[in-house]
């Protein structure tokens, strides 16, 4: 990849000359000590978030999976006089204590299924948004990447600097599957009514209900899977950005006088 900076010196055989750092007055090292303070701290962080979005997913999907379960051998029942007695057909108690998803039988679709087909939504909608910008930022980070190739002081640590820019760039791609995995999940959810009154009928009939669930809830579960390698992505960069900060400050410090 070409580096963008049109006044990047050049050596007659097209290659970068080599640089002894200038302390502080050496703009990219500057640059390349801020990023690898603030970024490793912010990676910190995003070592955490997506094993919080792992656990949320794959708690949704156990729901699915437990009403997908229930459906796929329970016989329909008569409805019982109140509207807001619980359909003992279609309920399921493990469905009820992980996300509170309640059939009642004059109801519609339980509000607790509206509730995860948004936070779907809004989980997908984050990790596009995050994915797409990630990869333009790994995008110019590679670029950038190959003027340090010109400090021999940091020779033995350019792999480990590519290393981190790569790490991100899966994570964006990632992050952007994840967002499809979750918007098709939400697709497929919705072609069930979950009406009591149209469940009764699959059940009475094809019960493809049950099978629309499973295959949701896989796709959810799998994208729980990518969020948590991506934390493990994340989290390996750790010492890498520690070790390069410490170059950095170990070649830019003012030498001390005798």
């Amino acid at each position: 990849m070409t580096d963008p900076a049109p006044d990047k010196p050049q050596t007659p055989g097209g290659q970068s000359p080599q640089h002894q750092p200038g302390g502080s007055s050496d703009g990219l090292l500057a640059v390349a000590a801020n990023l690898s303070r603030y970024h490793r701290e912010h990676e910190k962080y995003y070592s955490e978030a997506p094993l919080a979005d792992a656990i949320a997913l794959q708690r949704t999907a156990r729901t699915l999976i437990a009403l997908a379960e229930r459906w796929a051998t329970a016989e329909p029942t008569a409805p019982a006089a109140s509207p807001f007695a619980g359909t003992p057909d279609l309920n399921d108690d493990r469905a009820i204590e992980t996300s509170g998803v309640l059939f009642m039988e004059g109801a519609g679709e339980p509000a607790e299924i509206t509730r995860i087909k948004t936070e779907l939504q809004t989980i997908a909608t984050s990790s596009e948004q995050s994915g797409s910008w990630l990869a333009s930022a790994m995008e110019a980070s590679w670029a950038m990447a190959e003027t340090l190739l010109a400090y021999p002081q940091l020779a033995d640590l350019l792999a480990e600097r590519h290393k981190i820019i790569g790490g991100n760039w899966r994570n964006a791609s990632t992050a952007q599957l994840i967002a499809r995995y979750l918007r098709r999940a939400v697709s497929i959810l919705e072609q069930v009514d979950f009406s009591p009154a149209a469940l009764r009928e699959d059940l009475a009939s094809a019960r493809t209900a049950p099978a629309y669930l499973f295959s949701a809830a896989e796709l959810i579960n799998h994208a729980a899977d990518l969020s948590a390698a991506s934390s493990v992505l994340t989290h390996e960069n750790e010492r890498r950005w520690r070790i390069f900060h410490q170059r950095i400050e170990q070649i830019t410090r003012p030498a001390s006088n005798p």
